[in-house]
């Protein structure tokens, strides 16, 4: 049997000149800018062109790129090793949905392949209409475009799947090896932001962000360790999900408490964890008193989370939407869930 595996992922600029394009794309989803398409393309290529600058600056501290490509694609090629036994024949697809490869290649890419089946499989551990959704629906127009006809279903979410959770707490442990004595820390759950007025609507990924953090901590089980669930990378003058991380970190300062700084919702290395967490907060954390910051990798490729990955294709390859429990997982109350 073949089954072609989509991985769902955003993107990154992979040159200076890429950057705005990148954005351009970024703020023209309607995922991301919830109004008109006469009003929103218009005001994605004004952000995108008045923060360009900005971000080349950010990508200058990491060669002038983004690495999310080529970590998604070690990725990619650990899960199709995990997959292809017993007479399986896997091969994984990369979907990014604000810069190359887009949905268009993989779409046809996988149309060559002739698979007997496809799964859909987000790099977004928490469920949200802004990433998750998103994906999903440019890939239905892109599947349609190839007039691929292989039978499809997805992975939803996976916000405390067994191998997430074990790859997550591994870092942990790596991040604390000698670690100063006489230091008290806090454990700063990052995970990206959204605007409030998204989570009021109903979108279930702060929950599902939570309920990660609740996961992790349980099986890391260092009750020395302050838990914080915080967010970053706001963007606009909107209000955002909190408590915001710079602001966490400035707290544990006050409080004389070290920092280990863990991204949470990320699943590869990044601007928002190469720059925003390496540069930008362990900046911040001297400034503001941190006795000590460090900062856990993101999961990559580690081979807990690549086998859990695998084990949501497989059941999700025998025809269903699934999630990291039997079913819905999400709260009746959180109306965007998206699972069905």
């Amino acid at each position: 049997m073949k089954i072609a595996v989509i991985l769902f992922n955003l993107g990154g600029p992979d040159s200076p000149e890429a950057v705005e394009p990148f954005l351009r794309n970024l703020f023209s989803d309607p995922a991301i800018i919830d109004l008109p398409a006469i009003i929103r393309l218009p005001l994605a290529r004004f952000i995108a062109k008045r923060r360009a600058p900005i971000a080349r600056e950010i990508y200058n501290h990491i060669g002038g790129k983004s690495p999310i490509f080529e970590e998604t694609r070690k990725q990619a090629d650990a899960l199709e090793k995990a997959l292809s036994v017993d007479g399986v024949e896997a091969k994984a697809f990369v979907a990014m949905r604000c810069w190359h490869p887009f949905s268009d290649g993989a779409a046809r890419a996988a149309k060559a392949f002739n698979p007997d089946k496809i799964v859909l499989l987000p790099l977004y551990p928490q469920y949200s209409t802004s990433t998750t959704a998103s994906s999903v629906k440019e890939w239905a127009r892109a599947a349609k475009a190839a007039k691929l006809t292989a039978p499809t279903s997805r992975v939803c979410c996976y916000p405390w799947e067994a191998g997430f959770v074990a790859a997550s707490v591994a870092h942990i442990r790596a991040a604390m090896e000698n670690a100063p004595a006489g230091v008290s820390y806090r454990l700063l759950l990052s995970a990206h932001g959204l605007p409030k007025r998204m989570i009021t609507k109903g979108d279930p990924y702060q929950w599902q962000v939570e309920q990660s953090a609740k996961a992790i901590i349980k099986v890391l089980d260092m009750p020395q360790l302050e838990p914080v669930v915080c967010y970053q990378s706001k963007v606009g003058r909107l209000e955002w999900i909190g408590p915001a991380t710079d602001a966490e970190i400035r707290r544990a300062g006050a409080d004389g408490k070290g920092v280990i700084a863990v991204p949470i919702a990320f699943v590869s290395e990044h601007s928002e964890t190469l720059v925003e967490l390496d540069i930008e907060y362990r900046k911040l954390a001297a400034e503001s008193g941190v006795p000590d910051y460090r900062r856990a990798a993101t999961v990559g490729a580690h081979s807990d989370f690549i086998l859990g990955l695998a084990g949501l294709v497989r059941r999700a390859a025998e025809g269903n939407t699934v999630t990291c429990a039997e079913g819905r997982i999400c709260s009746p109350g959180l109306a965007r869930c998206g699972f069905n």
